[in-house]
């Protein structure tokens, strides 16, 4: 029996990417989807996809298997998991067991049916709602299951050092104004305000989901995303409704530092660790990293305030790590079994406190990271609300799109463009319910 490491909570792409393709492609030709061990163990198979956390699913596997010696649980970490995830299911090689990324792939292949229904769980009834909610708004099968259990949220809020904002004496913002007066503030001291990153496209979007998730209509998908949806007949548009957001984004990087186009969103951890910027408009998946840089750093963070009504504020979470089943497992109970062990309180409290994550279960032991000290409350109160981007189909080129406008500042061609792709996908979107 291999030795079990016990779960003790931590204290709060050239010839490389072509290396990691075959890497790739190795596991998905050694996963089977069913069996059982050489030894007579059943045999699941465990789809991991968040190389970060490698490390801790590694222990809670172990852990499961020292409690469970009748079940062997292969753990497949996956370098590229939107491309592993469908390619497996077009073999007809579904995972016994997954973690993927709550987000709107995940959403597409609940729809797809081949996750099995999990509400049925003791987990599920332990599910914060306003997370349940998140998780199953971006799709389910036959749009009445519940095909995956939120295991770890993160929040995409505005981190800061609280040195910094002590010594000029900057009070957390509560309003939108507060937030461009303490900006200015630290600005006339000499101070970034913020680290931006634009050479990596991606990192523009924290800061816009948080903006239009907030001051866009809460049903604008329901909208945009309808079949044969037009700007001249749709009731939403980007047009219509995204200017608040998009001047908003375009004030907040009027901050960025010189040289900003040529860092990197590694740079950014760095130089916000070292203490570069007095805020860095990144979430909470960033903290590990920038600990990692400074172990020493002092973080704490706070939700956007997208407004002047600070009533109204709220924050965006997503469901980083989502666990779900394979519809077709040829191993339910055993399946069943290890979901409800990572669920389970001790595992959640480990992996929370090793990778500052946020706990969507309502009986979740509290945070002890004082980073997520200033968030925590709008989490366990249910003031949340899912990621924007999550529901723009991976056919519009969202995070080059808002790149080129934070450099160009060209707000009419971006919001003309965003409702451009919307159209161009309603054009061929043809609703089918799953079977």
């Amino acid at each position: 029996m291999r030795a079990t490491p016990r779960l003790i909570p931590a204290r709060r792409k050239g010839s490389a990417r072509a290396v990691a393709g075959a890497a790739g492609l190795a596991i998905i030709l050694s996963l089977s989807g069913c069996g059982s061990a050489d030894d007579g163990r059943v045999k699941l198979d465990f789809f991991q996809y968040k190389p970060e956390a490698v490390g801790q699913f590694e222990k809670l596997v172990a852990e499961f298997e020292s409690q469970n010696p009748n079940i062997d649980v292969v753990v497949n970490n996956v370098p590229d998991p939107d491309t592993a995830i469908r390619t497996l299911l077009v073999k007809d090689k579904t995972p016994d067991v997954l973690t993927l990324n709550g987000n709107g792939n995940f959403g597409d292949l609940s729809k797809a049916c081949v996750f099995a229904d999990l509400s049925e769980l003791s987990a599920a009834a332990r599910v914060i709602p306003s997370v349940r909610d998140i998780l199953d708004g971006l799709g389910t099968c036959h749009g009445n299951e519940s095909n995956g259990l939120p295991f770890a949220n993160n929040a995409s809020g505005i981190l800061c050092n609280p040195e910094i904002f002590n010594k000029y004496g900057v009070e957390v913002p509560q309003t939108w104004d507060d937030l461009i007066a303490a900006a200015e503030t630290f600005k006339s001291q000499g101070v970034n305000p913020f680290y931006m990153t634009l050479k990596d496209a991606w990192t523009v979007q924290p800061a816009y989901v948080n903006l239009a998730g907030n001051l866009m209509p809460q049903d604008f998908f329901d909208d945009v995303r309808s079949a044969g949806w037009t700007t001249a007949a749709g009731r939403y548009g980007f047009e219509k409704n995204g200017d608040e957001a998009a001047t908003k984004l375009q004030k907040l990087f009027s901050y960025a530092q010189p040289g900003a186009e040529s860092a990197s969103y590694n740079d950014g951890n760095a130089a916000f660790g070292a203490g570069e910027s007095a805020m860095y408009l990144q979430g909470s998946f960033a903290i590990p990293a920038i600990r990692a840089s400074n172990p020493q750093v002092q973080i704490k963070s706070f939700p956007y305030p997208t407004s002047n009504d600070p009533a109204k504020n709220t924050l965006v979470s997503g469901v980083d790590v989502a666990l779900a089943i394979g519809k077709d497992t040829q191993h339910p109970v055993e399946a069943k079994k290890f979901v409800e062990f990572l669920m389970s309180a001790p595992s959640l409290d480990y992996y929370s406190a090793a990778q500052s994550s946020l706990t969507p279960v309502t009986d979740a032991a509290a945070s002890e990271d004082p980073a997520l000290a200033g968030i925590q409350g709008f989490f366990n109160e249910g003031r949340v609300i899912g990621y924007f981007d999550h529901h723009v189909p991976p056919s519009i080129p969202l995070p080059p799109l808002l790149q080129q406008f934070v450099l160009d500042g060209n707000k009419s061609a971006f919001l003309t463009r965003m409702d451009h792709e919307f159209e161009k996908t309603a054009a061929r979107t043809i609703t089918k319910k799953g079977d």
